[in-house]
């Protein structure tokens, strides 16, 4: 959303004085300002359909292993011993706007995550899950299972596309709010049973996360300064994410329980 300023240049004929230099000073900081973005009003935000008729709303889609179902009202993740599942907001795809999170985790690591800007294909990986992970009595995938997993997640499929082709706003413990494998989270870990609220700022090629109203971490595309890869599971640092793209939330492992209540969409404004 645009709008237009008009903002006129004040002169004053002879005037070379202290107030000709406050003026100039006042108009060169409002066109500086005037050229950032920023947020909305309280008003803007608009709630993205979770539950419709007792089921999880028909906008979403599954794709991978396990599923979300409704519990009270609010979703809630289902996780499957075979690997990892995510749920994608497949009505529209989101551009530079500000996504609100709020959710609860059953324990302090119950593992989720909320992804953003995934790109065009991920519909098309909803009837292919890819590899499934093969698990002993303790609930330790099989090295045969595990190579095949790691075979599929390279080759993209299912739920690997979002990883490999967006950004992960984890929910994870201490690793709460951070982009995954990209910039660590400074927040507080998160307690069992605590309902918080993440904010996930999407502005131009920058990331940020806020956590109960503090920044916990920021990410920049365009910045060179990556961190290396380091394991088979993380995102590939190749592919270009759009900054236009889908939105999705993450089941992970067996026994990782998060309740989600509200997704929340805000847009960003701009102005000349």
């Amino acid at each position: 959303m645009h709008s237009d300023r008009n903002i006129p240049f004040l002169e004053r004929r002879g005037s070379q004085g202290p107030a000709g230099s406050v003026i100039a000073i006042i108009v060169a900081l409002a066109l500086a300002s005037a050229a950032l973005p920023a947020v909305g009003s309280d008003s803007d935000w608009r709630a993205l359909p979770l539950v419709t008729a007792g089921k999880v709303d028909t906008n979403w889609v599954f794709l991978g292993w396990g599923k979300f179902v409704v519990d009270d009202g609010m979703l809630r993740t289902d996780c499957d011993a075979k690997g990892l599942g995510l749920l994608v907001y497949k009505k529209e795809k989101l551009g530079n706007c500000q996504i609100r999170v709020v959710f609860k985790p059953k324990e302090v690591k119950s593992n989720s995550g909320v992804y953003v800007r995934i790109a065009d294909g991920i519909l098309g990986e909803a009837n292919r899950p890819g590899a499934a992970f093969v698990r002993d009595a303790n609930g330790t995938p099989s090295k045969e299972s595990t190579e095949k997993m790691q075979a599929s997640a390279e080759r993209e499929e299912g739920p690997w596309f979002a990883v490999h082709q967006g950004y992960e706003a984890q929910i994870a413990g201490d690793s709460t709010g951070a982009i995954y494998s990209l910039a660590n989270s400074s927040g507080t870990g998160t307690n069992a049973g605590e309902w918080r609220t993440m904010i996930i700022t999407l502005a131009g090629t920058k990331i940020t996360v806020d956590l109960d109203g503090k920044q916990v971490s920021s990410f920049d595309s365009a910045n060179s300064n990556v961190p290396e890869r380091k394991q088979w599971h993380e995102p590939k640092r190749e592919p270009k994410r759009p900054e236009v793209g889908y939105l999705g939330l993450q089941t992970h492992d067996p026994g990782d329980v998060v309740w989600f209540k509200e997704i929340s969409v805000r847009p960003m404004t701009e102005t000349k």
